[in-house]
């Protein structure tokens, strides 16, 4: 099998075009070929991009057009139509020739010898039939794959063989060396650097675009009054949330916006106080707060015994909010509840809830859920009879980060992201983790990442930073400096649930609850949006995560780190 890059790409919704030409190039290909997809190139102020790249030593090059749909040609030239059937005129053969001499005067720019080696471009027709006789002034019938060369044993390789060598002619074979410089500038012209951030913004602009996309989910639910939604981490849940609460307090519902997790919270409020008024909900934060906002008994010091603690959240806090509920008027109440990160709510949480409501029966239950991200010992079930709607599509990270955190769980992740860079690697002991994940951060900043852009995130122990903070200004100022974004930002999986940053930096120092590990694991790592850091004993990852984690693993990136001053 030839070298491919990337390993695993990302298909463009073209009937499985590309896809099924660069398959048929995997199986023909020898080992010491280079396959590249969807390599894109900037001369001057042109962009080009190249579908399939096949550098072959021993021969040459071959720029390769693919042209999916169904494809006809006449006296005006090419036309293509697609699932829609219009039809629309292209140029493949210019497409595939421009992009050629684009590569060629790049690699010539850089001095590279495969500039100079036998080249030629070519056009496939995955999804076509060419006669044997066919042929064109632009497009002669051996510059062009078609549908039976793909089922024939070497028919592409045989194909592209010919081409090279005879439109190539006058011209060097590749060369071994010439190939691995090739190989070089164009991984760096994928993943240079400089363009990190570029790319990381990029990703960015697909979330935002993916995420705005799933308005057409509440759209199909508009009509239910009780509904669960379960999805995996990044899935576009709590986005779905806020926008069903809007929707619900502008159609004149008093709603109540719920979570568990204060910082989850604090980010529902900001972001609720940037719409109109009649948009905004009745009640927006954490669970525990609203009994207190009707008067409930404050909670027992963080000294209090742990048992006391859990005693007033779990039952006594839900049992004095079932009580004041009744207390209200109905003015008080909603007609709607909408519950983020559903699967934090214990059971006595939900019977409660359901009293908040001008009608417990018939009121709206909208919950969002990832069991998968069950971190505390609750087990909770929202009242909810009718099957769940499932979100499988992984919106908020790129594909490896994504791939790498779903091979944590057995429900199905489709990454939507972008390409990226690989997951890094720190192997240290647990003990050395933290000391490692600093180390780590400022080896991410001397790259050029910002401060405000990265989170250090622990599985086990809080961060001193962490402690100090809280210790020191109170977890206000501590959330103010997450939702500043100036500076790194220090905490812990249990408090980063539903909150993200481009650059997670997971340090993995311990678990508290053994039997939770797998779960710490998978909310850390899907918290990173463009570049995800595990550092921690990769022994102990791959045993928690099993031999799907372990075999994703494979292909991120060890990162040893320079010894401290």
């Amino acid at each position: 099998m030839p070298r491919l890059f990337p390993s695993e790409p990302v298909w463009p919704d073209d009937s499985g075009a590309e896809r099924a030409v660069w398959e048929a190039l995997v199986e023909q290909l020898p080992d010491d070929a280079a396959l590249f997809h969807g390599l894109r190139l900037q001369d001057e102020a042109a962009e080009h991009e190249i579908d399939l790249l096949v550098a072959w030593p021993g021969f040459g090059l071959a720029v390769i057009e693919v042209k999916g749909g169904h494809v006809t040609r006449d006296g005006d030239g090419w036309r293509q139509s697609g699932r829609d059937g219009v039809a629309h005129r292209i140029d493949p053969a210019r497409q595939a020739q421009t992009s050629r001499h684009a590569l060629q005067k790049l690699l010539a720019a850089r001095g590279l010898a495969a500039a100079y080696a036998r080249a030629v471009h070519m056009v496939a027709f995955p999804f076509l039939t060419l006669p044997d006789r066919w042929d064109a002034l632009d497009l002669p019938r051996t510059m062009v794959v078609d549908q039976s060369d793909l089922r024939r044993g070497l028919g592409v390789g045989d194909r592209l063989r010919t081409a090279i060598e005879r439109y190539g002619a006058g011209h060097a074979p590749l060369e071994a060396g010439g190939l691995e410089a090739l190989v070089d500038v164009v991984e760096a012209r994928l993943r240079p650097a400089a363009d990190a951030f570029a790319a990381a913004a990029a990703h960015e602009v697909r979330l935002e675009q993916l995420t705005s996309d799933q308005r057409s989910i509440l759209d199909l639910l508009k009509h239910q009054r009780r509904v669960r939604v379960v999805g995996g981490a990044g899935s576009g849940k709590t986005w779905l949330a806020l926008e069903q609460a809007r929707r619900l307090a502008r159609d004149g519902h008093r709603v109540a916006l719920l979570c568990y997790s204060r910082g989850l919270g604090l980010s529902f409020r900001r972001t609720v106080a940037g719409w109109r008024r009649n948009e905004q909900p009745g009640y927006v934060g954490l669970f525990h707060e609203l009994p207190l906002a009707w008067g409930a008994s404050e909670p027992p010091p963080d000294t209090a015994p742990p048992e006391v603690r859990a005693a007033y959240y779990e039952t006594g806090l839900p049992a004095e909010l079932g009580r004041l509920a009744a207390q209200q008027p109905p003015g008080e109440l909603f007609d709607s509840v909408v519950v983020d990160e559903a699967q934090d709510f214990g059971a006595d949480w939900w019977p409660a809830l359901l009293a908040c409501l001008k009608d417990p029966e018939k009121g709206g239950v909208f919950v969002f859920m990832d069991d998968d991200q069950t971190l505390f010992p609750r087990d909770g079930r929202p009242p909810i009879g009718l099957p769940p709607y499932e979100l499988n599509a992984n919106l908020r990270s790129t594909k490896q980060i994504a791939q790498t955190f779903g091979a944590l769980t057995a429900t199905r992740v489709e990454p939507r992201g972008l390409d990226g860079a690989p997951v890094r690697v720190v192997d240290v002991p647990a003990a050395e983790a933290v000391d490692a994940a600093d180390q780590a951060v400022d080896a991410l900043v001397e790259e050029g990442w910002h401060p405000g852009h990265i989170a250090l995130i622990t599985t086990g122990s809080r961060h001193p930073e962490q402690r100090n903070t809280i210790e020191l200004e109170g977890y206000g100022a501590y959330w103010s400096d997450f939702f500043a974004a100036e500076d790194v930002f220090y905490g812990h999986v249990l408090n980063f649930k539903g909150l993200e940053r481009s650059v997670v930096v997971l340090a993995v120092n311990g678990f508290q609850n053994a039997e939770r590990a797998r779960s710490m694991l998978y909310t850390g790592m899907s918290r990173a949006k463009s570049l995800l850091v595990v550092v921690g004993a990769r022994a102990d990852v791959e045993r928690i995560g099993g031999e799907a984690v372990r075999r994703r693993l494979l292909k991120s990136e060890p990162w040893v780190l320079g010894p401290t001053e």
